[in-house]
């Protein structure tokens, strides 16, 4: 990496960036920025946005982030953009038309890669791979491809190879498992008391297949969840317990580890307090949302710059899209997807 880098991502607050925002830029240095339906309104303005904000960091590769799953989470939709399913429909819809759901999956991703790239997104917080059980709270729900671990491992494995071979980087969310929660972490933390061994069969199985396959799994992201079977004191995130012995243990995930968002209700303390305590935990990102410039100042205060091991992390996240995307045939491939997921049937 060229140019120096904190370990951290940040939010803006509209459409484009503020005199304080491209201030803040250069001086704190931030890895990567991270989009929301407030930053979208036209593809133009979003590739404004973004070449923008790698002008400003000095990395033509600086990672521009989103979270383009489907259905309830899609930050770019209609009219712009086209409407894509949330992960449950695949094998829903797969039922129906009697087509592959692996390969439905993969090629919505396909999809939603070449609408990315286009706005100079190359990063999507996509696949998630979330086991849900009865009983947990429904802020995972439809955005998880099964409640049968080992569909959510081989549909993640293809929206992630989707993405790749589009030029965008995917993140596995939320590590080690969030499907158990029954509560949601954007407002409170959840608190998992399921015995290990019903995780490893279970939550962790996805996270542990991908992370033992080359090149499909770069990024992850972590799960403010407290898992008590592990550590009952602290949520995923900021313990070094679940990091060390779960995330790059047990489940051997090597790659580019970040934080879900710091501005959810799920952590406690100042923004310092937690961006200090995600990085003592082990983790290499914090990720910022919110676009509050004053919270962002904590949170860039706090971070490490992007080196050593996390740098290494980073560069070979970010090698796996350093070439051309394969070519794509949006109108027939979005054709293919609607008669694979039985739309208008």
């Amino acid at each position: 990496m060229s140019v120096s880098a904190r370990a951290f991502t940040m939010g803006c607050a509209g459409i484009e960036l503020t005199a304080d925002e491209r201030a803040f830029i250069k001086d704190a240095r931030p890895w990567g920025l991270i989009l929301f339906k407030r930053n979208v309104e036209a593809r133009r303005q979003l590739l404004r946005l973004t070449s923008q904000f790698r002008e400003l960091c000095g990395r033509a590769d600086a990672p521009v982030l989103i979270d383009q799953e489907g259905g309830r989470v899609q930050r770019m939709g209609p009219p712009v953009w086209r409407a894509y399913p949330p992960a449950a429909a695949y094998v829903s819809g797969s039922t129906l038309s009697g087509a592959d759901p692996g390969a439905l999956v993969h090629l919505g991703a396909r999809l939603i890669a070449r609408d990315l790239l286009e706005a100079g997104i190359t990063v999507d917080c996509l696949p998630v791979l979330d086991v849900p059980s009865p009983g947990s709270h429904d802020i995972v729900g439809d955005r998880a491809y099964s409640n049968e671990p080992a569909v959510v491992a081989s549909l993640g494995r293809a929206a992630c190879e989707g993405l790749i071979r589009g030029g965008v980087l995917p993140v596995i969310k939320h590590v080690p498992g969030h499907g158990r929660a029954a509560s949601d972490s954007h407002l409170e933390l959840p608190r998992v008391d399921a015995p290990l061994d019903s995780l490893r069969n279970s939550d962790f199985l996805p996270f542990r297949v991908l992370a033992a396959l080359p090149g499909i799994a770069p990024m992850a992201m972590s799960a403010h969840v407290i898992y008590s079977a592990v550590d009952p004191d602290r949520p995923a995130t900021v313990s070094p317990v679940v990091v060390d012995k779960i995330i790059r243990g047990e489940i051997g995930f090597d790659g580019l580890l970040m934080s879900d968002d710091l501005s959810m209700r799920a952590l406690s303390g100042s923004f310092s307090e937690k961006t200090e305590a995600l990085f003592a935990a082990g983790l290499d990102l914090a990720l910022h949302c919110s676009g509050d410039l004053k919270e962002a100042a904590e949170v860039a205060s706090s971070s490490p710059w992007l080196d050593g091991v996390r740098a290494s992390r980073a560069e070979r996240a970010l090698a796996l899209i350093s070439g051309p995307a394969e070519a794509l045939d949006s109108v027939e491939a979005s054709a293919r997807l609607d008669a694979g997921l039985a739309i208008g049937a």
